[in-house]
């Protein structure tokens, strides 16, 4: 008799415990496998990953049970050996964002993942919410006309993120573990790729305000500029005490404004003059991860190519890299100055 087909998790963090579930909510508990290995090799009891949890003490012991398909979410600085080991395999994998959290810790491994990035998809689930799929439609429809500028304001005070923890010891707040605004909140600069992408240049101002007791960047505000000079402005912070996740296109005809935390699409196209365009506020946020993992099965069965490509991940990586570069020296930097 067959074993029974197994889905791995590297990693056992809080994106690695909602991906568990998900993944026994796709492929149930009786018909499949879901197994899990921490990131640092420790061995994990089944408080931590739950009973129905197969656990791994090695991932040369879970690459023994041939996995379906894996999903990393280690920290930032293991991703891409963690992806490396199991793509050599021919395991694919679900890389959880960002893709590295250097090009250089990337660039080690790069060879390997290049070779197998049609078994690669980075884990920007964002663009798989229902408001985003709207907001780009809405773009390619011209609603506002031409773009003239676009702005992104992204925050939340990082104690609020996961209230039940100390934050100072969460991947968020260190430097070792890919910690810091521009990493963790990457998702934003992901979908103004896809959206408005590439850039030519970025100017950033990175920040450690010192009230949070951590030692990465809490704020972070950014000008990107497009070849043809549309230019986008950025603020990110950890520091937000009211949530905020808004996306601003100022166009000819009018300014549409993407309110990700309501999943609500409003157009204004005169003075009290504003209409709702899409507006699902009682959204499963949960649902994004799903449709995610969804496409990911069919990517991992070669019926589907990936939807966040590596070169997707890539770009992203290095527009953070121009941006800290720009932090650190005080000047604008060319983007594709910045290689792997």
């Amino acid at each position: 008799m067959s074993r029974l087909p197994m889905y791995l998790v590297v990693g056992s963090g809080s994106i690695a415990k909602r991906h568990i579930e998900n993944l026994k909510q796709l492929f149930g508990t009786v018909t499949a496998r879901i197994g899990c290995i921490s990131a640092t090799g420790r061995v994990l009891s089944t408080q931590e990953v739950g009973n129905d949890t197969v656990i791994y003490e090695s991932l040369a012991q879970a690459l023994n049970d041939n996995p379906v398909f894996a999903i990393i979410a280690s920290p930032a600085p293991l991703h891409a050996i963690h992806a490396a080991q199991l793509l050599k395999q021919q395991v694919p994998v679900l890389i959880e964002k960002p893709l590295s959290d250097s090009l250089a810790r990337f660039a080690a491994h790069g060879d390997t993942l290049t070779a197998h990035s049609n078994k690669i998809e980075i884990a920007y689930n964002l663009r798989f919410m229902s408001s985003a799929v709207k907001f780009r439609d809405l773009l390619s429809e011209s609603v506002v006309g031409a773009v003239r500028s676009v702005s992104v304001d992204v925050g939340q005070y990082l104690p609020d993120w996961r209230p039940m923890t100390d934050y100072r010891k969460n991947v968020s707040a260190r430097s070792e573990l890919g910690g810091g605004v521009l990493l963790e909140l990457s998702h934003e600069l992901d979908y103004l790729g896809w959206l408005f992408g590439p850039f030519s240049t970025a100017y950033c101002v990175a920040r450690n305000t010192g009230a949070l007791e951590i030692d990465v960047e809490d704020t972070v505000d950014a000008l990107l500029v497009r070849a043809d000079q549309l230019t986008i402005s950025v603020h990110m912070d950890f520091l937000q005490r009211a949530p905020v996740r808004i996306c601003k296109v100022v166009g000819e005809k009018g300014t549409l404004i993407w309110d990700i935390l309501n999943n609500g699409i409003i157009l204004h196209v005169g003075k009290d003059q504003q209409s709702v365009l899409f507006e699902d506020s009682c959204y499963d946020r949960n649902n994004m991860y799903i449709d995610q993992l969804c496409h990911f099965s069919q990517v991992a069965m070669g019926s589907a190519m990936p939807a966040i490509r590596l070169e997707d991940g890539l770009q992203t990586l290095r527009l953070i890299e121009a941006m800290k570069k720009s932090a650190v020296t005080g000047q604008v930097v060319k983007i594709g100055d910045i290689q792997a």
